[in-house]
């Protein structure tokens, strides 16, 4: 179903599910509403896809149709005074911006605006002393962000960052979808398209806007009717558009390579913590005085303070990891969606328009048509097995690679499991061995203490001591 834009009256055209839907013009991003049916949307026939009825004039590249929509109309050039030749190779494409990779600087300038501007919104709710039982728990999230090291510092920044990357694709597959609202390939031109106005369809692509014009589905279509004007086949053209298909696929799946770093890193960087938390536990063990229990005490104190550092980074690394699964799975499947739309648009709209006069089919004839059917199926089926092969050595690859950094990220966990557990068994025994040996010296000097207490007692029991009371001189005395 076709429309204009009540606003900058460009020519769109939409699914007939469609009508009655609030939707943004792609070429001036005002909203409007889809007409209720073809009668309000001014009369214009729907696109049925089937190839025009005998005798139907096509306009020819001199002479283009006048398009309904101010955007997409066909404008007299210069050019239409060339030969065919010279018509092509004049208008030279455009360049193409990368549709799915967004600018790299400005994701982490957004993502390290994003992590401050989280950091300020916790800052007033440090409420309670580190160290001690959170007050709420807004207090504890505080801490779990400020207090746990730089390992959650890190985790926060690549999450934003992850992010920023996300809102960017976003915003670029939002500019991708609007192109699908462009009436590409207007009726008004001819509804086959032929060697005779393939001109005409290609310059009412380079007649719109710039920034609609650079799109996946305008760039796929052009290329399609760029190659049916030099080969005159819709078999060449098909295998091109299937050719595309793949490379924009491959493109956008390319795109999420870093988001999928950081998908990897974050998780990491909280067995980072865990790993720290735990050397800060084991290390501030100190059990040199028992008799100080107070010093004991701290010294569990620090432990659980180390604990609690090793637990809450692996915490926040896996919380921030399943936060940021979602949004880049449904960006994923929203940008697949988009290019199964193209894929169907070029399918269902595209190829059936093209009439190359039979040139295809070997002239027409029987044996050409069954030779080239034969010749079609055996290449494709050949392309099937090369790419079901490609794709079971890829996915064999990427199980071997799962199982390899599995066992050996549980072989490092293990092996520093262990090594902290030797390393806090040496330190307690060496601990224990310390205090039994002064444990034992004292017990050692207390028996020989004990042991002559007990000759002096025994030497007194035989011995008699006689107390004699000496007679005070007085004054007057004799003596």
């Amino acid at each position: 179903m076709k429309f204009k834009c009540p606003t900058c009256e460009m020519q769109l055209k939409v699914e007939p599910e469609m009508a009655g839907k609030i939707v943004r013009c792609p070429g001036c991003n005002s909203k409007l509403q889809i007409p209720g049916d073809a009668a309000a949307a001014g009369g214009l026939p729907a696109p049925s896809g089937l190839p025009s009825p005998s005798g139907l004039p096509a306009p020819s590249v001199s002479e283009p149709a006048p398009s309904p929509g101010a955007q997409v109309e066909v404008a007299p050039s210069p050019m239409q005074d060339f030969s065919f030749e010279q018509h092509r190779q004049a208008r030279g494409g455009w360049e193409e911006a990368d549709p799915a990779n967004p600018n790299p600087w400005m994701a982490v300038a957004y993502g390290t605006v994003a992590t401050a501007t989280w950091y300020g919104i916790l800052f007033p709710f440090g409420k309670g002393a580190y160290g001690t039982n959170p007050v709420s728990t807004m207090d504890y999230i505080h801490d779990m962000f400020y207090e746990r090291t730089w390992v959650n510092y890190m985790e926060t920044w690549f999450f934003f960052w992850a992010l920023a990357l996300l809102f960017l694709k976003a915003q670029m597959l939002k500019r991708q979808k609007a192109a699908m609202f462009l009436d590409v390939l207007p009726y008004e031109l001819g509804q086959d398209i032929t060697r005779e106005n393939v001109g005409s369809f290609i310059d009412n692509l380079y007649h719109l806007p710039a920034r609609l014009r650079d799109s996946l589905m305008v760039n796929r279509i052009r290329k399609g009717l760029e190659l049916f004007e030099v080969r005159q086949s819709n078999g060449d053209v098909g295998n091109m558009l299937g050719a595309q298909s793949n490379i924009d696929s491959a493109r956008i799946g390319g795109s999420y390579s870093l988001i999928k770093v950081f998908l990897w890193a974050i998780p990491i960087l909280g067995f980072i913590g865990t790993v720290l938390g735990l050397s800060v536990a084991i290390g501030s063990i100190d059990l040199s005085n028992m008799n100080d229990m107070e010093k004991v005490m701290k010294s569990f104190g620090n432990v659980t303070s180390g604990l609690g550092t090793a637990f809450d980074t692996t915490l926040l690394g896996l919380v921030l990891a399943m936060f940021l699964n979602f949004p880049m799975n449904a960006l994923a499947k929203s940008e697949d969606d988009n290019l199964n739309n193209i894929d169907a648009f070029c399918n269902e709209v595209l190829l059936p328009r093209l009439n190359d006069g039979g040139a295809s089919m070997a002239g027409g004839s029987p044996e050409g048509i069954m030779d080239t059917l034969v010749k079609a199926v055996a290449s494709a089926q050949k392309e099937f097995l090369v790419d079901l092969n490609t794709l079971s050595a890829k996915i064999l690859e990427q199980a071997r690679n799962l199982d390899k950094r599995a066992d050996a990220h549980a072989e490092r966990v293990d092996r520093e499991f262990a090594t902290a557990l030797s390393v806090m068994r040496e330190q307690m025994t060496k601990s224990v061995t310390d205090n039994v040996e002064k444990s034992s010296d004292y017990l050692r000097a207390l028996a020989s203490g004990i042991q002559s207490l007990n000759g002096v007692l025994s030497q007194l029991g035989e011995k008699q001591i006689i107390i004699h009371q000496v007679k005070k001189k007085g004054w007057f005395s004799r003596e």
